[in-house]
């Protein structure tokens, strides 16, 4: 009687993908989630934004998760939606970009000088095209390797190192025009 109280009150939903999709989805969103959070907070610059970002990619890998011909590679399906949702997100965006995340800090003045940098920095890399701004916070932010960005990207990897030596010429163009 206490098992169906449980059931009736917490009812299980209906699982049509199966339980092997729930798992693994469930694993991969606690092992990546925050970090894919912040890849997409980098990207778009706000928090819920970048929340329903990273939500929606891993609906999607669970919706898609029949349809997947190599399960191994998740990962990078799932960092390639959060991607494409980073990029649909700007482009509908009206408001210029706005970092509201800062890192914590030590002092008021390591405070001030750290969210200066950062928001120069910050403001810098998104005047850069989204596919620099990609490489670049793919390869120093997230630390993905070579292979790993261009996988995500879908680029080959040679397009995935000059992208990536464009990106900061252009970064530390900017930055120095700005000083």
């Amino acid at each position: 009687m206490e098992a169906e109280a449980v059931e009736l009150m917490h009812p299980r939903p209906v699982d049509r993908i199966g339980d092997d999709a729930t798992h693994v989805v469930t694993e991969l969103y606690r092992g990546h989630a925050l970090g894919l959070m912040r890849l997409a907070l980098m990207m778009v610059g706000d928090r819920p934004t970048a929340e329903d970002v990273v939500q929606e990619a891993f609906f999607g890998l669970y919706r898609r998760w029949p349809h997947l011909r190599d399960r191994a590679s998740a990962l990078t399906y799932v960092r390639s939606s959060v991607l494409n949702g980073c990029r649909s997100a700007l482009r509908r965006r009206r408001l210029p970009f706005r970092a509201e995340h800062l890192p914590p800090v030590w002092s008021a003045e390591a405070a001030a000088m750290v969210g200066e940098d950062r928001r120069q920095v910050m403001a810098a890399l998104h005047r850069l095209p989204v596919r620099q701004r990609e490489a670049l916070v793919l390869r120093y932010f997230g630390e993905l390797a070579e292979e790993e960005i261009a996988e995500a990207m879908k680029v080959s990897r040679g397009t995935v190192k000059s992208t990536t030596s464009r990106g900061v010429a252009a970064l530390a163009k900017i930055l120095e025009e700005e000083q």
